[in-house]
């Protein structure tokens, strides 16, 4: 059996990553910066209240690489870092395809998420900057987990504002956010006035991902004590994400291997981007390789305007340059939670635009995105989350086509977390 044949790819402790990779240093062309709007109070001006010190100035950084702290490094072993990267024999062998499937396993972490990569940094950060509570959004529950673990361990305190549509279901993860101490809002709430202006109109408001940010940085805003932390979209924090790919990318050199198309999951960007985003710097100097952004056609946002725009409901922060849908625009909720945000990332907005990222928007009624899920399941036996699983569909749909063109490819994609959790919505799906 060769290298390449390997069921299980571990890194050996002492070849994980100590740095951070920060795109920023070699983008095609400078990313455009945030920008105040014409009328109204100055957002950038704000920032040093809105982020951490140390977050923002990762978010301008133009140094390639980035030291992770020692303690980071530490909170990142005991969170199960390095984490394999899994050649999907059987899942190939049941699609009589002649690809090579390779699959990251994010949800190894304590809360079955890729999110804790950014949630450990931010939160150190948060303890040495003097803070004792943390603010956030949610939308299907893993980032809100992640932060509320992280600032546990770090004896910070969490308030969390869970997109109402979520909350409302995923009754074990909101218990799971308690266990971790936190403080649990359905957003939109009657804790910010943002929330009270929403639910005066809509009793029953859903809630969208930019609703709920309004109302984690109003919160922010009015306690000295507390800090905003974001889990998407912004720079710092796709930075922080890119443990993921720095590691995959040594995987796939231990043995002799290199993937021709990579493949995840989008919302706001963090997943996609922390997976890819080391692959997507060889890409840049001309390696041919093809990344596919998974999404729901309920906020098919990579497929919406490049322009400025806010990031929240309320437009409390800067305007930033991304493909967006529009920052009040409304989505209907999905299983998939997770993927219904309006905007991404700018960094990943810019190779968007360069051409470097195509996208695939998937039915919103995900049925066939979980049949999809369902044949990894019966055949790798790990259970992905409902926004993992568009993951999943589009590196069997891109399998699917090399067994029609008999080409041998190397598809690499990112499970960034389990669906212990979602059960029941894969049930009301899949009619199980």
């Amino acid at each position: 059996m060769s290298q390449a044949d390997a069921a299980v790819v571990q890194l050996p402790d002492d070849e994980r990553p100590t740095k951070w990779y920060n795109i920023q240093a070699d983008l095609p062309e400078p990313l455009p910066p945030p920008k105040d709007p014409e009328t109204g109070p100055s957002r950038l001006k704000s920032l040093p209240e809105l982020l951490l010190a140390e977050c923002l100035r990762q978010e301008n950084s133009t140094e390639r690489w980035i030291e992770i702290p020692p303690e980071v490094q530490e909170l990142y072993r005991q969170a199960g870092r390095p984490r394999p990267l899994i050649r999907a024999h059987r899942l190939e062998k049941r699609l009589g395809t002649p690809a090579h499937l390779y699959y990251k396993t994010e949800f190894y972490s304590p809360t079955g998420s890729h999110k804790v990569n950014t949630a450990l940094a931010q939160a150190w950060y948060a303890k040495q900057e003097g803070y004792e509570r943390l603010t956030t959004e949610t939308g299907a529950g893993q980032w809100g987990t992640a932060l509320a673990y992280a600032a546990s361990l770090a004896e910070l305190k969490t308030t969390i504002y869970w997109v109402r549509a979520v909350h409302d279901w995923k009754i074990q993860r909101r218990q799971f956010m308690k266990l971790y101490g936190a403080t649990v809002h359905a957003s939109p709430s009657s804790e910010t006035s943002v929330g009270r202006a929403l639910l005066a109109k809509r009793a029953n408001h859903p809630g969208s991902l930019g609703i709920a940010v309004s109302e984690g940085l109003e919160d922010a805003k009015r306690d000295e004590k507390a800090i905003y932390c974001l889990g998407s979209v912004l720079n710092h924090v796709l930075l922080h994400q890119t443990i993921i790919g720095l590691e995959t990318q040594r995987q796939f050199e231990q043995i002799g291997a290199y993937p021709d198309i990579m493949v995840s999951s989008l919302g706001g960007g963090s997943n996609f981007g922390g997976f890819t985003l080391p692959f997507l710097a060889d890409a840049i100097k001309g390696k041919a390789i093809r990344f596919i952004a998974a999404q729901s056609a309920a906020a098919p946002n990579l497929q919406g305007e490049y322009r400025y725009d806010f990031a929240d409901h309320a437009e409390l922060t800067p305007l930033l340059k991304m493909y967006t849908l529009g920052h009040k625009t409304e989505m209907r909720p999905v299983k998939g939670d997770g993927l219904r945000y309006h905007g991404c990332s700018p960094i990943l907005s810019l190779l968007r635009h360069r051409g470097f990222i195509d996208t695939i928007a998937y039915p919103e009624d995900e049925r066939y995105v979980f049949e999809r899920a369902r044949q990894f399941v019966q055949a790798e036996g790990f259970l992905p989350a409902p926004e993992s699983a568009y993951s999943v569909a589009c590196a069997i749909d891109e399998a699917m086509k090399c067994k029609e063109t008999r080409e041998r490819k190397v598809i690499a994609f990112n499970v960034s977390g389990h669906g212990f959790m979602d059960m029941e919505g894969y049930a009301q799906v899949l009619g199980l």
